[in-house]
């Protein structure tokens, strides 16, 4: 990782790049990298009634603001949910821009054989923009149909509780089975058994450029 010192998260949602790694974000920063986070959706359509439809915009500043990513290095776009097939190459031209102007080292984002329909279409149009860099696919179980557990991101137990004091942000979002904390952690333990460390993140590795 020493050679990649810029590094870019695409989030299809608010709340994404948090649940696939956001402990490492926590950790990368925290050794100096510069941390880029770009999100496609605040998802203002499946908002709960109870809550501002804009909601998940206020949650995604506090949640990344937690992490150490600076809020100008946070990045909104605003397309509807689950329609993102739709704007295939709107997205492939805002990911480009975001190349052109960020030239990442390293670019996070879901994995290829995510099953949600807006994370599929950002892993696609992510391989098509950033096919010339450094690219991790994070893991989402929820959503992940099949996931190569290839690269590992051991983790100390501060990035952890950083993490979760993040996704704590997200209120929105609570009620949701995979924003249980002991789901979470658990899951940092599990990959930490895999790799003989106390806690891990794990990444498929789409492309590694030494």
């Amino acid at each position: 990782m020493k050679q990649h010192k810029t590094i870019l998260i695409l989030a299809p949602h608010t709340d994404d790049g948090e649940f696939g790694c956001g402990a490492s974000i926590n950790k990368w920063i925290s050794e100096g990298k510069e941390v880029y986070y770009a999100t496609f959706s605040a998802c203002k359509q499946s908002v709960l009634p109870q809550f501002p439809e804009d909601i998940l915009i206020t949650e995604v500043k506090e949640a990344t603001s937690t992490l150490g990513i600076k809020p100008e290095n946070l990045i909104l776009f605003d397309y509807e949910v689950r329609t993102f097939n739709y704007h295939r190459q709107a997205i492939l031209d805002d990911l480009i821009k975001l190349r052109e102007k960020i030239n990442p080292d390293l670019v996070l984002m879901p994995s290829l054989n995510d099953i949600h329909q807006d994370h599929k279409t950002i892993a696609e149009e992510g391989l098509r923009a950033f096919k010339f860099k450094s690219i991790l696919c994070y893991e989402m179980p929820w959503n992940n149909l099949n996931f190569n557990t290839a690269s590992f991101s051991i983790l100390e137990k501060k990035h952890v509780d950083c993490k979760l004091l993040a996704l704590e942000k997200y209120q929105s979002q609570a009620h949701r089975p995979y924003s249980k904390p002991e789901f979470i952690r658990g899951l940092a333990i599990s990959r930490g058994v895999q790799i003989s460390s106390e806690y891990a993140e794990v990444f498929e590795v789409l492309r590694w450029i030494i």
